[in-house]
């Protein structure tokens, strides 16, 4: 039995799948990138880890094995024992294991188990279809003003009247005060003029303004009776980030376990039997999934090692 290409189809739903007996493969969402050393540009992705820590069998990989083969929850299970017993004497006998689409795992000096994930499979379903690209450098350039050409033109000869009759320079010296009495008289009159549409303008205002006064302090006698209330109703958000405790086919399990973590002042949750015919019970449930990975740190440390982040609108 394939084992690992079911792991694969799961962390496209989930954070966790654990393998019972072996460890947990984690993922992680990732915002796209930008190498400006290459000029490439990655989407959005989820990075996948290894814990070997998480080894208790929360029936999620059993389920869907089960589900798609047509078979029975126990066989399942050993069929998932029987691949992990296989996978640990390869990696006794320092072989390389090959897990499609998720990576390799083998073990160090140390005899610790070391997972290298693959790059090739993005498990961020809302990326489907982007793809990594190296695009081309854009060079741009600045442009150059050319100064502006100067046209030369020729200067304008004014005629030169070297003789006048007398009588001319007479008529012109009248017409020369003529001119000049008029700019005084504009000069004088304009400001007179400006001062009077103003003093109309400001006496145009008070009126409409004392009007309108007045239409307002008429129309609060009309008002029989106050405006009834408006009452809002707030809906509360989605939670769906939960933190899981674990996951029982038995359902008096699950409540026994329910009880357990509201009255240790959680506030904990039995959630609908899944499709896996299974009753998980939740530490809380989060808005964020920011807020889900604190609880679960702070759980990890102080409650529960193996408890997961379920991705889960409700």
């Amino acid at each position: 039995m394939n084992i690992d290409s079911y792991i694969s189809q799961l962390l496209y739903r989930y954070q966790c799948v654990t393998v019972p007996g072996l460890g947990a493969f984690l993922t992680e969402t990732q915002s796209a990138q930008w190498i400006e050393s290459t000029n490439s540009f990655f989407p959005p992705r989820k990075m996948v880890s290894f814990n070997t820590n998480l080894k208790n069998n929360d029936g999620l990989l059993a389920n869907h094995i089960a589900s798609s083969e047509k078979i029975s929850y126990n066989y399942a299970v050993n069929a998932i024992e029987y691949q992990v017993v296989k996978w640990k004497r390869a990696l006794e006998n320092n072989e390389v294991l090959v897990l499609i689409n998720i990576g390799t795992l083998r073990f160090n000096a140390d005899r610790n188990i070391v997972f290298k994930p693959s790059n090739q499979t993005n498990y961020l379903s809302s990326s489907f279809g982007l793809d990594s690209f190296v695009s081309t450098v854009v060079k741009r350039e600045t442009p150059v003003e050319e100064p502006a050409e100067i046209i030369e033109r020729a200067p304008i000869a004014l005629p030169v009247y070297e003789e006048e009759e007398s009588n001319g320079r007479s008529y012109m010296k009248y017409a020369a005060i003529f001119v000049l009495g008029l700019g005084l008289t504009g000069s004088i009159g304009y400001p007179v003029y400006q001062q009077q549409i103003a003093n109309e303008t400001v006496l145009v205002e008070s009126a409409v303004q004392k009007q309108v006064e007045n239409k307002i302090q008429e129309a609060t006698f009309f008002i029989k009776s106050p405006m009834p209330a408006v009452t809002l109703s707030i809906k509360e958000g989605k939670l769906p980030y939960h933190v899981v405790a674990g996951a029982f086919r038995d359902q008096k399990n699950a409540e026994k376990i329910y009880k357990k973590l509201s009255n240790e002042g959680f506030k904990a949750r039995l959630l609908t039997v899944n499709k896996h015919g299974l009753y998980p019970v939740v530490y809380g449930s989060y808005a964020t999934l920011a807020e889900a990975e604190k609880a679960k740190r702070e759980i990890h440390e102080s409650k529960n090692p193996e408890a997961w982040v379920l991705i889960e609108a409700l």
